[in-house]
């Protein structure tokens, strides 16, 4: 039960470190998920992918294909509503913080 409602809350999270890094530069799913361990989230591609795609659907970020090592890589970057997306989380985030330190 409580995995289940603590994954719930991390999709948040996740979704936000990805425009955070979406926004910086265009990413790939495997930098991404290797990035997401990096900060303590366990996470295959085939959980991350899924992510991306809905966060393509829903407009936040925006893929792009190219060739690299003779391979096609996928790469997502972050739209204008992505970006205001993440500083609409961030001054959430932010306030929450300071709520639940205080």
């Amino acid at each position: 039960m409580e995995d289940k409602v603590l994954r719930k809350l991390f999709l948040g999270f996740i979704q936000i470190h990805i425009l955070h890094h979406a926004k910086e530069e265009p990413i790939y799913g495997a930098w991404m998920v290797q990035e997401l361990q990096e900060h303590g989230y366990t996470m295959s591609s085939g959980t991350l992918y899924p992510i991306l795609h809905a966060m393509e659907k829903d407009g936040l970020v925006t893929k792009h294909e190219k060739v690299t090592d003779g391979k096609i890589r996928k790469y997502y970057s972050a739209t204008i509503k992505g970006i205001k997306v993440l500083e609409e989380a961030r001054v959430k985030a932010s306030e929450l913080i300071k709520e639940i330190n205080d």
